[in-house]
Formats: C-alpha cells, sequence, structure tokens
C-alpha cells in the first residue's frame, strides 16, 4: 500500500487505543456486569503492551500486535455486521488499514492484487490545510463547517468503477499540542479565510507536526457510485470545454458503466433533422452513433421499424429491446437493425432527446450481452436525461452560429463596421468545411481606405513613473536602515553595521535619479539579504518584531516592494485612460451612424484612436469625400472635448498628471490587411507601412531649429505634409473656435526630420478649457459649410 506518511502535514499521527480503553475502564466500574467483564477481558488484553496506550508510529506494529487489536476493537467491529458494513480503523486523511470489515476486505479482494485502496485527492495541499481546520476547530475552539467530502474509487470484480464516500467518527483521537504549536489569533483567523488555498500560510500559522493526533477514527464507506456517475455525467455534457477533448468518448463510456453497474455497455447519440426527418451525426461532439454505424446521415425510416418509430419520433418515449436476435426472428422483414447485429450488440436502449417538445436526438445504450438492458434499468436514465438534453441544445446552438464560431477562432473579435466582410468569408470557409475541401480563412483586406489617428498622452510619463518608484524605494530603504539601526544598537554586531552600510549606498545612488539597473538591483539586494535577516529579528526581539511587522505591511505583495507614489501614479493613468475611452467610445457611437468606418482604440499611457473610412469598408453605402472630412472635423471636435475631461479630472488625480494631444494627418488612401497571426488590422504594403513609422515616431519629433517638443501641454498639435491640409484643418479650427473649443493662439511650426520621414509641418492650436460642462452636440461638415456660407 502506498502511504503518504512522509508528507508534510500539521498533525504527527501516534496511533493509540487510550481514549477507547479509558471507556472500557468507566464500564469495569458500572453497573452492568456483562459490559464489566467484557471491559476487563479487554483490559486484561491489552494490559501487557503499554504502547498501544501510548501510541506509536511504527505501522509494521499494526501486524505485530494484530490479535490484541482485534480484541480491543471487537466492540466497534461486531462480527454480526462485518459482512455487511464497509467500516475501516484507520488515521484522519490516511490509507493506513489498523482493522477493517470481512465486507471491505472483499471488495479490496475483488479489486485486484495491483489495486492499493488510495483516497481521492482533494487537490494539493488540501490534506493540509484540512487538518489545520480539524485542529482550529478541535484545539483552539473556532467553529468552522470542515465537511469536505473524501472518497475511495474502487473497481469491483467486473472492472467497474465504483466510488465509496468516506465518513469519519473521530470519538477516539485526542488533538495534543506540541512546543512548536503557536498561539492563534482572530486576525489569524481571519487571514486564513481569506486566503483558503494559500498553503504556505497554513503552514506558517499551524506548522509542520505542531500537534499530535493521538488514537484513531472510525470510516464508515458507503456507495455513492449511482450518484457520482450522475455527477460525472453532468459535469462532463455540462461543461462546454469537455465535449471537445478526443478522450471524452472514453470518458464517458466509463462513467455509463459505473452508471448502470454494468461492464460491457457502449454509449452513442444520433441527431435528429426534423426537416428531412433523418438521423445525422452531431457536428461538434465526437459521439459515435450505433444506429449510423458510421455514416453521416441515415433516414429514421430506414434506421428505425414502426414501432420504435412512433415512440421515438412521435411519442419520445424510450424503445428498449432486450434480445435483438429474437426481436429480429419474431418481426419478420425488420430490417432496420441489421447494422446492430454487425455490431455484436444483443441489448439496447434507445432514448429520445427531446427540448420543448421537439425531438432533438437519440441517446443509444447498447451492450453485447442479451438481457442486460432492459425495461427496469432503463428508468435510470430519468436522472441523467436533463443533463444530456441540455448537452445536445447547446451542440445544435454552436452549429446554427457556427458563422460566429468561426469569426472567433480565426479572427478574434471584429469591429461592427467591418463585420460584414468576415462573415461573407466564414461562409465561404465553411462552405469548403462541409464540401470537404481543403479549409483556410483567406486574409481580410480593405483597399483606398483614409487614416485617421490621434492620441492624448501623458506627458513626461517615464519621468512620474520613475520618480514615483524612487521615492518609493528611498523610503523602503529609509525604513530597512532604520530597523537595522535599532538591531545594531542592541546587538553591536559587525553584520548589522555592514547591511546599514550597503542600505545608505543604496539611497546615495538613487538619490539624484533612478537608473534603468536600480529598481532591480535594489529589490535583489532587500529579497536576498535583508529579507532573512528580518526573519531572523522577528523571531529575536519583539520591540524589533513590532518595527518590522509595520515595514511589511506597507509591502505590496504583488511587487513585492513599496507601492504608495506608484500605486497613485498606476491609479492616476488608469483613471485617465478610463474617463477618456468612455469619452471617445461614446462619441463614435454616433459616428458610425453619419458613415461607417473602422475605428480601433488602444490603452498605453494615455490613449490613442486608429480609425480608417473608405468605400470597401462599407457594405453598400456609397463614399464621398464628404464623409472624410466630417470624420476629421468630428475627430478634432472630440480631442478637445476629451482635453477637458482630463482638465476637470486632474484636480481629483492622486498626480496630477499633464497630457498632450496630437493628430496625424495622412492624405493619401492605403490598403488595410487583417493579420490573422496577430488577429489585428494593420496597414498593407511597403509604401504604405511609411504611415506606421510616421505614427510610432512622430510623439518624439522637435520642432525644426529647437530643442522644443512638438506636443505641448494646452496645444493640440495637427501634423500634416501638404498645404491643403493645413489650409482644411485651418477653416476646422476657425468654426470650432467659434463654437468655444479653440482661443486665438494658432501656430503653424515646421518639424525635424525623423529617421526616414521628411518635410514634415504642424499647427498648434490652443485648446480653450471650460469650467461647465462640455457640449453633447457634435458639428457636422455641414454645420461648417453652413457656418462659411454666412
Amino acid at each position: 500500500m502506498n502511504h503518504p506518511y512522509n508528507s508534510v502535514m500539521p498533525l504527527k499521527h501516534l496511533v493509540s487505543f487510550d481514549k477507547l480503553l479509558r471507556k472500557y475502564e468507566e464500564q469495569l466500574t458500572g453497573d452492568d456486569p456483562f459490559l464489566a467483564a467484557t471491559a476487563k477481558r479487554i483490559l486484561d488484553a491489552q494490559s501487557q503492551y503499554p504502547e498501544l496506550r501510548d501510541g506509536f508510529t511504527d505501522f509494521a506494529l499494526l501486524e505485530k500486535y494484530k490479535e490484541v487489536i482485534d480484541r480491543i476493537l471487537q466492540d466497534t467491529f461486531t462480527e454480526a455486521l462485518s459482512t455487511n458494513e464497509i467500516k475501516v480503523a484507520t488515521l484522519p486523511y490516511r490509507d493506513v488499514i489498523i482493522k477493517s470489515t470481512k465486507r471491505f476486505q472483499k471488495i479490496i479482494s475483488e479489486a485486484g492484487k495491483e489495486y492499493q485502496p488510495e483516497m481521492r485527492s482533494l487537490g494539493e495541499g488540501m490534506d493540509y490545510i484540512m487538518s489545520c481546520v480539524v485542529i482550529l476547530n478541535f484545539h483552539y475552539g473556532f467553529e468552522f463547517d470542515f465537511s469536505r467530502p473524501y472518497f475511495y474509487d474502487i473497481p469491483d470484480a467486473q472492472g467497474v468503477m465504483r466510488h465509496y464516500r468516506i465518513l469519519y467518527n473521530a470519538d477516539f483521537i485526542e488533538i495534543i499540542a506540541t512546543e512548536k504549536a503557536k498561539d492563534i489569533t482572530q486576525d489569524d483567523v481571519d487571514e486564513l479565510l481569506e486566503n483558503p488555498y494559500d498553503v504556505a500560510l497554513w503552514m506558517e500559522k499551524i506548522p509542520p507536526e505542531s500537534f499530535i493526533s493521538k488514537g484513531f477514527v472510525i470510516a464508515n464507506l458507503f456507495d455513492v457510485t449511482a450518484e457520482q456517475a450522475i455527477s460525472d455525467i453532468k459535469s462532463k455534457l455540462i461543461s462546454k470545454n469537455n465535449l471537445r477533448p478526443v478522450n471524452f468518448m472514453e470518458e464517458l463510456q466509463e462513467t455509463f458503466k459505473s452508471f448502470f453497474k454494468l461492464p460491457n455497455i457502449k454509449v452513442g447519440f444520433a441527431s435528429y433533422d426534423a426537416k428531412s426527418d433523418r438521423f445525422e451525426e452531431i457536428i461538434g461532439m465526437s459521439f459515435n452513433s450505433f444506429l449510423l454505424h458510421g455514416q453521416d446521415h441515415l433516414s429514421c425510416k430506414t434506421a428505425l421499424c414502426m414501432e420504435s418509430y412512433d415512440k421515438l419520433i412521435n411519442d419520445n418515449a424510450y424503445f428498449i429491446i432486450t434480445d435483438i436476435d429474437r426481436f429480429v426472428e419474431t418481426n419478420e422483414g425488420v430490417e432496420p437493425y441489421a447494422a446492430l447485429k454487425e455490431q455484436q450488440i444483443k441489448s439496447a436502449i434507445f432514448a429520445p432527446i427531446a427540448f420543448e417538445g421537439k425531438l432533438l436526438g437519440v441517446l443509444e445504450v447498447v451492450s453485447e450481452r442479451k438481457g442486460v438492458l432492459n425495461g427496469v434499468n432503463a428508468q435510470k436514465l430519468d436522472d441523467v436525461m436533463p443533463f444530456i438534453v441540455s448537452a445536445v441544445v447547446r451542440a445544435k446552438n454552436e452549429e446554427n452560429n457556427r458563422i460566429d464560431a468561426i469569426i472567433q477562432n480565426e479572427c478574434t473579435s471584429v469591429h461592427s463596421s467591418v463585420y460584414w466582410k468576415f462573415q461573407e468569408e466564414a461562409k465561404r470557409f465553411m462552405g469548403d468545411e462541409l464540401e470537404g475541401r481543403p479549409t483556410a480563412f483567406r486574409e481580410i483586406i480593405f483597399k483606398d481606405v483614409y487614416p485617421l489617428f490621434g492620441q492624448i498622452d501623458i506627458k513626461d510619463s517615464s519621468k512620474a513613473r520613475n520618480l514615483a518608484i524612487q521615492r518609493d524605494l528611498m523610503i523602503q530603504l529609509s525604513e530597512i536602515a532604520n530597523v537595522l539601526t535599532l538591531a545594531m544598537d542592541k546587538w553591536h554586531l559587525p553584520i548589522y553595521e555592514e547591511l546599514i552600510f550597503r542600505v545608505n549606498n543604496h539611497l546615495e545612488s538613487i538619490k539624484e535619479m533612478l537608473y534603468t539597473n536600480s529598481e532591480q538591483a535594489i529589490f535583489d539586494f532587500v529579497h536576498d539579504e535583508i529579507t532573512p535577516v528580518f526573519e531572523h529579528l522577528k523571531k529575536s526581539d519583539s520591540t524589533i518584531e513590532k518595527h518590522i511587522l509595520a515595514y511589511e505591511a506597507k509591502i505590496d505583495m504583488g511587487t513585492g516592494s513599496y507601492y504608495d507614489h506608484r500605486k497613485n501614479y498606476d491609479e492616476s493613468v488608469t483613471l485617465i485612460n478610463k474617463k477618456l475611452s468612455a469619452v471617445i467610445d461614446k462619441k463614435q457611437e454616433s459616428a458610425q451612424n453619419m458613415y461607417p468606418h473602422y475605428y480601433e482604440r488602444f490603452k498605453t499611457d494615455g490613449v490613442e484612436h486608429n480609425m480608417y473610412i473608405g468605400e470597401s469598408i462599407s457594405e453598400d453605402l456609397e463614399y464621398n469625400q464628404l464623409y472624410l472630412n466630417n470624420l476629421r472635423l468630428w475627430q478634432l471636435q472630440v480631442m478637445c472635448e476629451m482635453e477637458n475631461v482630463h482638465y476637470a479630472l486632474k484636480p481629483e488625480l492622486p498626480v496630477p498628471l499633464d497630457a498632450t494631444s496630437l493628430i496625424l494627418v495622412y492624405n493619401t488612401s492605403l490598403s488595410i490587411r487583417f493579420r490573422m497571426d496577430e488577429k489585428q488590422f494593420d496597414v498593407d504594403g511597403t509604401y504604405n507601412a511609411r504611415y506606421e513609422v510616421i505614427k510610432k515616431r512622430i510623439d518624439k519629433s522637435y520642432i525644426k531649429g529647437t530643442e522644443e517638443r512638438l506636443t505641448k501641454k494646452g496645444m493640440l498639435s495637427i501634423v500634416y505634409s501638404q498645404k491643403k491640409d493645413e489650409l482644411e484643418y485651418l477653416r476646422y479650427i476657425k468654426f470650432l473656435k467659434s463654437k468655444g473649443y479653440f482661443t486665438n493662439k494658432i501656430e503653424i511650426v515646421e518639424l525635424e526630420g525623423l529617421q526616414g520621414v521628411s518635410g514634415l509641418k504642424a499647427i498648434r492650436a490652443e485648446i480653450l478649457y471650460k469650467t461647465e460642462k462640455a457640449p453633447d452636440k457634435t458639428y457636422t461638415y455641414n454645420d461648417l459649410i453652413d457656418t462659411l456660407k454666412e
């Protein structure tokens, strides 16, 4: 038997019969002479073996003292019930057999010589945690529900897996604390309850072998094979992810064997198509069908006789054949079941899978032995048919939604404006698949589209982030130095002085600037050298321990370091991104109604968006240059509104970060291609790639002849290369200035050449910030034209 005796546990188990023997000592002085005589015989039998009271860990002694142990446990394991009860004297959560009933011994014997009883695992570390909960209840006096079920999975003589639930009787065991046991407070318990799977934390609060389990428990086993099989069938059929694996059918067959308690049955499914009145394979669920016998589809009238047709198709009732050979002989001319005879099937149950009165398919349970499937055990299916119906309904829905599934699998989520193109390709893909042709999702390309790009970026984000990290590290190092100074003052060890020296060196190194490798170097220093010292100091002095605990309370579990200023920075960035994204996403809903266009938005240190507009993106609308002009005007206005949202938000931020805005104008059409590897659109072709180069580098550009960056707080920068773009955007700015979006401060600048890019210019327009709520109205290109006519 494979015992995990050496595994780490909070309890050190001692096999002892002391608590049971004390009960016999009570009976010895009782009023019942019969019980007293029995108690005397048992106590006399044990008296020569004190280790049976004191307890032992050498399980080889169980065999040595077998006769005495049998005598001690004679009332607990009465001979009259031994052939019926499934009971074991054992240790809690262990596979140790101290004594067992004849029924249990028979079950183990029938499982085979190679079988070794072993409890089903609850998961890694769960045995330790369960033992800790027992300790919290029985030693510390807390009251927690720890009734997690334990099971034995044991095959019977026919090879069918049987499942036995274990219920413990702990009347004869006691929990004794050792010197390793710690005091447990309500705060400790609260922390444990908040981290129910953190084995390391449970081991810290209740260390390994900090308690002794002295005694034994009585494990009563109950056959729950049917209930377990129903649960397994439910989980296999309801869980979507379980319907696809290669070994799913094999696992389901084994479950049905346990369910019917028959070793030689098989399970199949056939889908029903009401329109063509035929059985078909269930697409997407790798089920065999014995009625179809390898065919993709078969007419119901060919597969069934009239009697079975009426019961299954018309009445939605079970059809059972206990002896197929006799059934065919006594019903001359009934040929549909020839396929079953070819498959050596002798008895079968056909159960209709119906939903809301409509037949969806047939569950087939078959056996190569006659009579084993019959009208009696067919009723067992009533318990599992709801789960089977649920699985088939889902499979039908998946088949009906196959186009969406293909798009999701091949292309991930797709913007609504271009979804129609993916639908067309998905239909072609599915057609090829059904016809048996090679399937490949072809590339989606939109030609002659005009790009629009805009971003609101957090100004000097890297500098702000580094400053936040620098401040957190300086505070952390200062706290470490304070603790080490306390240790130095108390014990005057040179090692503490050396550590203080190194801490101060790290402080000095980041005092002026945080270098690239500084954060990691400090983290490694604290993790490798400070943390072990602090663990030692916590055990050495209670005053220093309080300081260390106060220090550790400020450490973030995710980063392993101080996370105060960085947290404020991260929360500020997150809030900015959330608010600005909400603005442009909401505005996009109305912009799509003007003319469909592709839109995508990214959160970085700020918010970026890409838009593409052109006739190829619209499924059926005629394109006009007017729609591009309109979208450009819309973008300009929305960027100003996003700036105003940031302006209003800034006083509420933990770190008042500034933002800069930029729009890139690109007046040449290009093509975009959906990249299957990255599941996103990208510009297509070498020439068009110039646009992406500009996008990535433009916000780092400088005004020509100066060291001034293009982007500037309070200004919206509009980058372009052609004069007509300049005139177009000056018109838009003039129009929006009249609506209260810009001030009179407008400048045109030339940009320094970037790598591979030259000749760019920019308009910088000062944004007019408002204290009142920004208007909901979005102005269109027609509004601009109307204004110019006035």
